[in-house]
């Protein structure tokens, strides 16, 4: 696909590696829709980046509120859904099990959230004019080297991504009568906003357990590889990993 004239819907797309995608599919010359809960700085990269680019504030599980970004872009050609949460907590921790409600709040964004933004884009881009191929769009969503290797502590983040990566391909063969693809990124440790608040030993010490680079990911990295999935076609139901070679250790 040719990025120069399409429509994306980034979602989380305020911060972080949705604002990296942001940028980038401007720069190539995309119309870019941010969804984000944050409308303080999602207004602000709107305004920043000029008339190619417009914000409607987005809760991802709210299917009205997805609707409503899908009406703003007019047309959807890319998705790349990048809104989620990430958590930390034991399942048995020093004041008992975890409480299951929010267990639940994590499957609510990471899993429901992204299921939601899937079915409804892709219902408006199957109205696509097909192009080369018959192709008629691209999802692009972000699953987590925690799906594979999680730590402990990270029962129900790993479990969300792990949907997200289980749902990559069955998708992806649904979809294909429509000339939709649908593919996911499992980065490891970016320097999102994320992580942005550890103190700087930690990110050390994150950044070193990493092979190579030894290093936390840029996430114009990930943005990269996003927009390079967009334009190869024959990357279709695909989980890639994006970590310089990391294994989490358990803890």
């Amino acid at each position: 696909m040719t990025l120069a004239g399409c429509n994306a819907l980034v979602t989380g797309g305020a911060s972080g590696l949705g604002e990296a995608c942001v940028r980038a599919l401007v720069a190539a010359q995309a119309a870019v829709t941010i969804a984000d809960l944050n409308e303080v700085k999602g207004e602000a990269l709107a305004h920043e980046l000029g008339a190619l680019i417009q914000f409607c504030r987005t809760d991802v599980c709210d299917e009205a509120d997805v609707l409503a970004a899908l009406d703003e872009a007019e047309r959807v050609d890319i998705v790349i859904h990048c809104a989620g949460i990430a958590t930390a907590e034991r399942a048995l921790g020093k004041e008992g099990p975890l409480d299951l409600q929010r267990f639940d709040k994590v499957m609510k964004v990471n899993v429901s959230g992204t299921f939601n933004v899937v079915r409804l884009a892709a219902a408006m881009m199957a109205k696509n004019e097909p192009g080369p191929d018959g192709e008629r769009g691209v999802i692009v969503l972000t699953s987590s080297v925690a799906a594979f290797d999680g730590q402990i502590g990270q029962a129900a983040y790993s479990a969300s991504k792990g949907a997200v990566a289980a749902m990559t391909l069955p998708l992806a063969r649904e979809f294909a009568r429509f000339g939709i693809r649908v593919l996911s990124i499992a980065p490891g440790l970016f320097h999102t906003p994320l992580l942005a608040g550890l103190p700087e030993e930690a990110m050390k010490q994150l950044a070193a357990t990493v092979p190579f680079p030894a290093r936390l990911g840029d996430p114009a990295e990930y943005a990269s590889l996003a927009l390079h999935m967009i334009q190869n076609r024959m990357l279709n139901g695909e989980v890639v990993r994006l970590d310089g070679a990391l294994r989490m250790a358990p803890r």
